[in-house]
């Protein structure tokens, strides 16, 4: 398959080779030129649990039950307590 460097340097990745990479609009493709081939790879995406860790801080969690429960609460009442 062909396809043709536009003015701008850009070029038309073929329909068939993206829907069998499943590449999509956005997707950032990193590119290196090799022994005379142009080579594209898809740029991985950094975990999604990764990118959010540290982001909320940490907090005690028997002070956030305590909030939570109320002054009425009582642990011999609390049936995981027994």
């Amino acid at each position: 398959m062909k396809s043709v460097v536009s003015e701008r340097g850009q070029i038309t990745i073929p329909k068939q080779i993206r829907d069998r990479l499943g590449l999509k609009q956005g997707l950032e493709i990193e590119f290196e030129a090799r022994d005379g081939l142009l080579i594209g790879r898809k740029v991985a995406r950094e975990d999604s649990v990764a990118a959010v860790t540290g982001i909320i801080e940490r907090r005690d969690v028997d002070s956030e039950l305590s909030k939570t429960r109320g002054p009425g609460w009582r642990e011999e009442l609390d049936a995981d307590s027994r």
